[in-house]
């Protein structure tokens, strides 16, 4: 008899096993950057907090250099429920063209100012520009002001990109300044970056210190300006469907960790940057640019109907209040 009860019982508790398992929740992420990445730190910071935040419940899967699809299809299938969440950056202002407001150059002098805009009432105006695409923006997380890199020479002033053929994001907005300060703008999609320029395709990129990094970007590039000419934040964005389908009080977890993680990197990024450009400055010539020169060839851009049309004069007029600029 004692026999048959532990038997029984060691029965049940096997049968048990696998109602607990599908009873967690699965959360897939995906991001177009590489393991080692910023961004893989980034969710790998979300990931830990969120399962501490509600243990057994959610599994969190991360899925880097688009491995769940190109970045374009993962960002559609959020709103069609085929995915659940993506990392993104650039892509964004494609389907929220108040995300746009990024591309305005000179726009943020440090991270504090980012910050500041993410607390303010154009950091909502830039939430409900979601509205309608099937997607909701939980946080915004550091991604760093870009730079620029070439193999021909230091870029200065604005007149040292003259002919210069230089990557940008498929945006308009980000075409539209390299052109105006005198580079050949070239769009390509960033999967194709580092064969562009080891091919001479093109001749630089502009990206973050830390992409310039992870990507070995070093390897086929002579130069690095310290421009930072642009701020772009990553943007965590979650499929509404996938929201829909977790209990309010897991659905709020899920949110509002996202954006407990937000300081955390800001913070991380500003020290890493740091010790990326002078670990890069013995792979790669590092120089600082005349910023006052480049703010001036920007200036038309602040006026431009690529920008105006796109991010609306009152995103930017709101923007400039946040950040105190007349």
């Amino acid at each position: 008899m004692m026999t048959l009860r532990k038997t029984l019982f060691t029965t049940a508790a096997i049968l048990a096993l696998p109602l607990a398992a599908q009873a967690q929740t699965v959360l897939q992420i995906n991001s177009s950057l590489p393991e080692g990445s910023f961004a893989h730190v980034f969710l790998t910071e979300y990931e830990d907090r969120l399962e501490a935040a509600a243990p057994g419940e959610i599994d969190v899967q991360i899925f880097m250099s688009n491995t769940l699809g190109s970045e374009e299809d993962v960002l559609q299938g959020l709103g069609l429920g085929t995915h659940h969440a993506s990392l993104s950056a650039s892509a964004i202002a494609q389907i929220n063209t108040r995300a746009a407001i990024f591309d305005l150059p000179y726009l943020f002098e440090d991270r504090a100012a980012v910050q500041a805009f993410a607390e303010s009432a154009a950091s909502d105006m830039l939430r409900d520009g979601f509205e309608g695409t099937g997607m909701v923006l939980a946080a915004m997380w550091d991604n760093g002001f870009r730079q620029i890199t070439n193999t021909t020479r230091p870029i200065v002033e604005p007149a040292d990109l003259a002919g210069l053929k230089i990557r940008t994001p498929t945006n308009r907005q980000r075409v539209e300044m390299f052109n105006t300060l005198g580079a050949n703008a070239t769009p390509l999609s960033f999967g194709e970056v580092y064969s562009a320029l080891d091919q001479g395709v093109i001749d630089g990129q502009e990206n973050p210190a830390n992409v310039v990094d992870t990507a070995k970007l070093y390897e086929v590039q002579s130069y690095m300006s310290l421009s930072n000419h642009v701020y772009l934040p990553t943007f965590l964005v979650f499929g509404e469907p996938y929201l829909n389908t977790l209990d309010d009080d897991l659905r709020e977890t899920v949110l509002s960790v996202a954006a407990e993680v937000a300081p955390w990197t800001f913070d991380w990024g500003a020290e890493t940057d740091a010790k990326t450009i002078a670990a890069l400055s013995d792979k790669i010539e590092v120089n600082e640019i005349d910023f006052a020169a480049f703010q001036a060839a920007a200036a038309p851009l602040y006026e431009s109907p690529t920008f105006v049309d796109v991010i609306g004069a009152d995103m930017i007029a709101e923007t400039k209040t946040a950040l105190g600029i007349e």
